[in-house]
């Protein structure tokens, strides 16, 4: 194929009139054509994507080169930060001789620029607090995460139908076990035995002992209030988007529950967002790091509900990118879904890489340009196979690509940047400490202390203590159903989507 016929092609199937981010430029047999653009229409941003490929591969650097170009564009990105060293994009990158190659290269002039970063953290100690309510989060994600089986799952959702018709707002681990203490073998047990049902006490002690099995893993912290509030993802700073960073470094033996928690916060976009229609750019676009921890030993209807939250949350003008190891990695109702690939270099070594090479190949436009087993194999860092949806919504030639390099620092920022940004952080002090409303604990113990009063004739009753802490084994050794929780720990965790918010009416305004 020739040079000429080559740039032609790729410039027809990715030169856009409307605003669009650069890739980079496309490769042909091993020459890098900085004539043969690659870009991506912002408005397509919202049809989801997916950057995969093998370790070391540069699949991070992507993220940040497309997060970089987004803020710029004045859309807010959301983006797990899987080994902490995604912070360096609050800062200036400084032009090196590799990175002044591959800018020469692409025929393009490298400006080091910072960006507006806002930084979370699932511990607190990390960044911004980030939280929610057991409510929000809602009986079908935390039977995931519980690792419950259907008999166990039915109960925890008879727990929170009992806690929604009693208005009981359930705000932490403690409010939960209240409640569960309280139907099982407290005056609630004979009280839902028409309407809910009977709940018997070995499943309760089972649920009751898996929840003891999180609080002891620090799972319990991201419980709580101040829960966190979407509409500080829509910040911009200068016209720029502020870009999110949840940190989860310190906390990268717990991937299930960071992965939980970034579709939790994706399942309240999609509840409490707008619809937008067809915007010529996204209102946020939310980065899925580590996607395979999504969907391991996911049932059916945990798929059929993610696949209905990536069909429609498109309306609400968010997009969406998955990013994961391989293809397959991806269920195939999410993947038909997402219109934008970039993959990274396939490593071929065992006969099974063989083969998801040979899938992977099935999912990209064919092209006449490139041998595409064989060039899957032979891409170098920072280069990718490449199909997108052009501004109709038709997917382009697939190209191998030379991608552009990020601006900013690749590599985490110093301890006293780090630590600067948080002190000047309006968001790390709102969700800094803890709120302990008035809430499913307090209140099932004023009714219990109103009905013994009422039972013994109001005479002196020895009334329990107050609630103070909240946290730790007090409650749990204390209730009738602790007595026969063993001293197992279930170790592994995992989330489902939709949970019910109880954030107050002025919370729920109009986001725009």
């Amino acid at each position: 194929m020739t040079k000429e016929k080559f740039i032609d092609a790729i410039k027809k199937s990715y030169s856009t009139p409307l605003p669009s981010i650069y890739l980079g430029a496309g490769v042909l047999d091993g020459e890098i054509i900085g004539e043969a653009k690659v870009n991506l229409p912002l408005r397509m941003m919202n049809r989801h994507g997916l950057v995969t490929g093998a370790t070391g591969s540069g699949k991070t650097r992507t993220l940040q080169l497309i997060a970089e170009q987004l803020s710029v564009a004045g859309v807010p990105v959301f983006m797990p930060d899987m080994k902490g060293d995604l912070s360096g994009i609050a800062k200036e990158g400084v032009a090196n001789d590799k990175i002044k190659e591959r800018a020469d290269a692409l025929g393009i002039d490298y400006t080091p620029s910072a960006f507006p970063v806002e930084l979370y953290s699932l511990s607190g100690k990390l960044g911004a607090q980030m939280r929610a309510t057991v409510t929000e989060f809602g009986p079908a994600l935390l039977s995931k995460i519980l690792e419950l089986n259907d008999t166990q799952a039915g109960v925890l959702n008879i727990l929170f139908k009992y806690a929604d018709d009693k208005n009981l707002p359930i705000v932490d681990f403690n409010d939960l076990k209240k409640v569960l203490n309280y139907l099982t073998e407290g005056p609630g047990a004979a009280e839902i035995k028409g309407d809910y049902g009977k709940i018997s006490t070995a499943t309760s002690s089972t649920i009751l002992r898996k929840i003891v099995s999180l609080e002891q893993q620090g799972v319990d912290q991201i419980f709580g209030e101040t829960s966190f509030d979407i509409d500080d993802f829509f910040e911009k700073v200068d016209g720029r988007g502020v870009i999110s960073i949840l940190n989860v470094s310190d906390i990268q033996n717990q991937p299930a529950i960071f992965s939980t928690f970034m579709l939790a916060l994706l399942a309240e976009l999609y509840q409490r967002l707008p619809e937008a229609g067809d915007l010529d750019k996204p209102k946020l676009v939310f980065f899925l790091d580590e996607a395979h921890l999504l969907f391991k030993d996911a049932p059916k209807a945990f798929l059929d509900q993610i696949d209905q939250v990536i069909r429609l949350i498109r309306s609400k003008g968010v997009g969406v990118f998955f990013c994961t190891q391989l293809t397959q990695d991806i269920p195939p109702v999410v993947l038909g879904q997402l219109g934008n690939r970039v993959h990274h270099v396939i490593r071929a070594f065992t006969p099974n890489d063989v083969k998801a090479l040979k899938e992977t190949v099935k999912t990209f436009p064919s092209s006449e340009f490139y041998s595409m087993e064989k060039q899957f194999t032979q891409l170098g860092t920072g280069q990718a196979f490449i199909t997108v949806l052009n501004e109709k919504g038709i997917p382009t030639a697939t190209v191998v690509t030379h991608l552009a390099p990020p601006t900013s620092v690749m590599g985490p920022l110093s301890s006293s940047e780090y630590e600067e940004i948080l002190k000047n952080s309006d968001l790390y002090r709102k969700y800094k400490d803890t709120v302990n409303p008035q809430s499913a604990f307090e209140l099932l113990e004023e009714r219990m202390k109103a009905q013994t009063i009422t039972q013994e004739e109001k005479s002196v009753v020895k009334t329990t203590s107050s609630r103070k802490e909240k946290s730790t084994f007090d409650q749990v050794l204390s209730s009738p159903v602790a007595k026969q929780v063993g001293r197992e720990i279930v170790r592994g965790v995992f989330g489902v989507l939709f949970g019910k918010s109880i954030r107050s009416t002025s919370r729920k305004r109009s986001l725009f």
